[in-house]
């Protein structure tokens, strides 16, 4: 799937062996798949480009989607025995939280109840409304706590998209970037495609994922082209993503 008149990469062609990191396939838990079965076409989908190993990332948002460790145990455990009846033992499914930096983040840290990534990461994020008023604290007590913080889709916050260096603030405290493969095209609009190349090429994003809700990102994903330059400092992104968490 390569158009040699465009000089155009598609993404999903060089994602074989990719782990995804952050998506939203577990079934009934928050505004991803809704059932089952909406899962196990998620992930067949994925399969179709060659991804096979995920880390399921439910929102924990306070008065929203209120998870648990024990809720989100749950869900995957319907979700594996899914896989096993649709002939799909091979796909890996692992389990962690995208956690919203609200007033019951904190509290979260420290009754345990978070969701941590591969055992030392912590996958954040904000309102798309406005920055979470505790965010520099909250940042200190996930480190306080022996995490790494991840702030999820920072090219997705539109109120800092005037003031980047607000984003660089963030990154020196010592949190890691990921971002959208969606955000690589026009979906979520222009300028957060236009913020996501920017990031890129200042080397500011560590990881890719696909942040995938529904049957619609997935048709979506197949659609993203790069050009040749950008894939070029995709691949970094890519590989780092895949050793961090396999």
């Amino acid at each position: 799937m390569f158009n040699f008149f465009s000089k155009k990469h598609f993404l999903i062609d060089h994602l074989e062996g990719f782990i995804d990191v952050h998506n939203h396939l577990l079934p009934g838990i928050d505004d991803g798949a809704k059932t089952v079965e909406d899962s196990i076409e998620l992930i067949k989908g994925f399969s179709e480009f060659g991804v096979t190993d995920f880390i399921c990332t439910p929102h924990i948002m306070e008065n929203y989607y209120p998870n648990t460790p024990l809720s989100i145990s749950s869900s995957l455990s319907l979700l594996k025995n899914a896989l096993i009846m649709n002939n799909l033992e091979h796909v890996n499914v692992d389990i962690a939280a995208e956690h919203m930096v609200d007033s019951g983040f904190e509290k979260l840290l420290y009754e345990k109840n978070i969701m941590p990534l591969a055992k030392s990461y912590l996958l954040i994020e904000m309102s798309y409304l406005q920055a979470s008023i505790n965010f520099d604290e909250a940042l200190n007590k996930v480190k306080d706590f022996g995490y790494s913080p991840i702030l999820a889709h920072p090219e997705r916050y539109v109120y800092f998209h005037n003031k980047l260096s607000s984003l660089n603030k963030i990154k020196n405290k010592g949190v890691f970037f990921q971002l959208n493969m969606l955000s690589l095209s026009n979906y979520y609009g222009k300028d957060v495609n236009k913020i996501a190349s920017i990031l890129i090429k200042e080397n500011l994003i560590d990881f890719l994922a696909s942040d995938t809700h529904s049957i619609n990102h997935i048709n979506q994903l197949k659609t993203i082209t790069v050009n040749t330059s950008l894939l070029d400092l995709l691949f970094p992104i890519i590989t780092k993503t895949i050793y961090s968490f396999k």
